[in-house]
């Protein structure tokens, strides 16, 4: 076999073991979680990292937890250093001016020592979302208007018993918080296992060699994908509904510059901060830019560092797509980064007509419950989010109630959902009819009704309820969604960011949008 030959069978071998660590831990802590959101919708993501904290690998987890996590190891290593660091230090973030995203998702950061070096030569984290970490409404998604009203906020620090006693003081579910912090805790003992197994079994001279060689040849891939656009500047804008307190229509702007074989991404003309929770700090951005670069890339790529290595993400600090403390960013992780998304894949669609597809649901449609569970006694709170329809692309329609770009979590299986918590799922449908029209019609939405069985205090953090989904190349925008309450024979339309009090009896039903479809529909 030639020796570039062996090369690249060598490099295939170790991006799937680099793959398949990750992967483990997730599998180890989805199984080990107490909370149906990890256990059960897999809210968390698992990667990888060398010595620098460049992603080596990842698994195929949540796009918007896993472009930003290496922000997170980054202040980790930069708050704690790694020369302080000593085998079995496990430190814990979620501070999201600070490598962070929003306060319920913890990051959990382990150093790799092999043979008794002195430096960490690889790092391993996972990301978790807690369903409440506290702040003034359950499930720590509130309709907040400063970063202290969401939760607790943690800089990284070591995950002791002191840190563990601390994080769950402030939440309303603290065993639960306790049970899953083990759970990541665990998930990251194995990750540093196995690769210590693998520089055993290979040597860790050879086991860095090649996480750098997959590294740079993601990089030659992109620089080559980049290099075939044709040079050129393009622009694209949407808007969010709103923050949910006072601002409305705001406005997500993106210039992508294609030059040779680098691209550049500027936001930077987007609205500045809003009072309401919809502001995104930059992790945010740089992981929608990932995502859809990625997105363009062949499907066996490995994804790892070398993917951002050629684009230069610019970003205006104290605008809604980089938010400075103390801005509340609690639906800056779930909405402003989709509509980050829609945004580039429509500056993208200029530039590769009939590459990119129209545009999805654009929400994860955020659900938060929590109260007193008059079953038990004992406080609960849950969070979701829903899928809503994907859009068409040139080639098919799109698919539908599917959770799209920086999600990827799956539903809460109703069974589990009545089983934890003092509520019911009365429906669960398709939402016929709000796919876009088109040539090829995007996909449809979801509906699912709640009714519930005592009082508790919901949270709706969604959009597209004023602006649709966009079509591309004719094609017709997706369909709004939509949230309604029913009480005592009175509907009530709710607006798409709201915090109520509901009653025993009452019934909440979320639409979720259609996405977008593609090209004029015959006739």
């Amino acid at each position: 076999m030639r020796v570039g030959a062996q090369r690249a069978v060598e490099l295939e071998v170790f991006k799937n073991l680099f793959a398949a660590v990750a992967e483990e831990m997730g599998v180890r802590l989805m199984r080990s979680a107490c909370s149906p959101n990890i256990k059960e919708r897999r809210d968390y993501s698992c990667a990888l990292f060398d010595a620098e904290g460049e992603m080596i690998a990842q698994a195929a987890h949540i796009p918007v937890h896993l472009g930003s996590t290496p922000m997170s190891v980054a202040a980790a290593i930069e708050v704690i250093g790694r020369e302080a660091m000593v085998p079995g230090d496990r430190i814990v973030l979620n501070d999201p001016f600070m490598g962070g995203t929003h306060l319920p998702d913890i990051t959990l950061v382990a150093p790799c020592f092999v043979g008794g070096e002195a430096r960490p030569r690889f790092f391993v984290a996972n990301r978790a979302h807690h369903a409440d970490v506290g702040g003034i409404s359950p499930g720590s998604m509130p309709l907040s208007t400063h970063i202290d009203e969401e939760g607790v906020r943690i800089a990284p620090r070591r995950l002791d018993a002191e840190a563990v006693a601390w994080i769950c003081a402030h939440s309303r579910t603290p065993d639960e918080r306790r049970g899953d912090l083990q759970a990541q805790l665990a998930a990251a003992a194995l990750g540093v296992e196995r690769l210590e197994e693998l520089c055993a079994r290979y040597g860790p001279e050879v086991v860095s060699e090649r996480a750098a060689q997959l590294q740079d040849y993601t990089e030659r891939v992109v620089r080559a994908m980049i290099a075939e656009m044709p040079d050129g500047v393009w622009r694209f804008g949407d808007v969010l509904d709103g923050d949910g307190i006072d601002a409305t229509d705001i406005a997500i702007d993106c210039r992508l510059e294609i030059r040779g074989d680098r691209a550049w991404v500027d936001f930077s003309g987007s609205s500045d901060m809003v009072r309401g929770p919809v502001n995104a700090v930059r992790a945010i951005t740089v992981s929608a830019v990932s995502y859809a670069f990625r997105c363009l890339a062949p499907s066996d790529l490995p994804s790892n560092g070398g993917v951002m290595r050629p684009i230069e993400v610019i970003t205006r600090p104290g605008s809604v797509v980089d938010a400075v403390w103390p801005a509340a960013v609690a639906a800056g992780n779930v909405e402003t980064s989709q509509r980050l998304v829609d945004v580039l894949f429509g500056a993208l669609a200029q530039a590769l007509p009939g590459r990119v597809p129209a545009a999805s649901c654009g929400s994860m449609n955020n659900i938060t419950v929590g109260g007193v569970d008059p079953r038990t006694g004992a406080a609960f709170a849950y969070y979701e989010t829903l899928a809503g329809g994907a859009g068409a692309s040139p080639e098919v329609d799109g698919a539908n109630a599917v959770h799209t770009h920086m999600t990827n979590t799956l539903n809460t299986p109703v069974e589990a959902l009545e089983h934890a918590y003092p509520f019911r799922v009365s429906a669960y449908r398709v939402r016929s009819g709000s796919g876009g029209d088109g040539a090829r019609r995007g996909g449809e939405g979801l509906e699912r009704v709640y009714a519930f069985e005592g009082a508790a205090q919901v949270t709706l953090l969604t959009d597209r309820r004023v602006h649709a989904p966009y079509g591309l190349a004719g094609g017709g925008p997706g369909g709004l969604g939509r949230n309604v309450l029913r009480r005592g024979g009175q509907e009530r339309a709710l607006p798409g960011k709201v915090t109520l009090e509901v009653e025993a009896g009452d019934v909440l039903e979320i639409a979720t949008p259609g996405g977008g479809g593609w090209g004029r529909a015959p006739g």
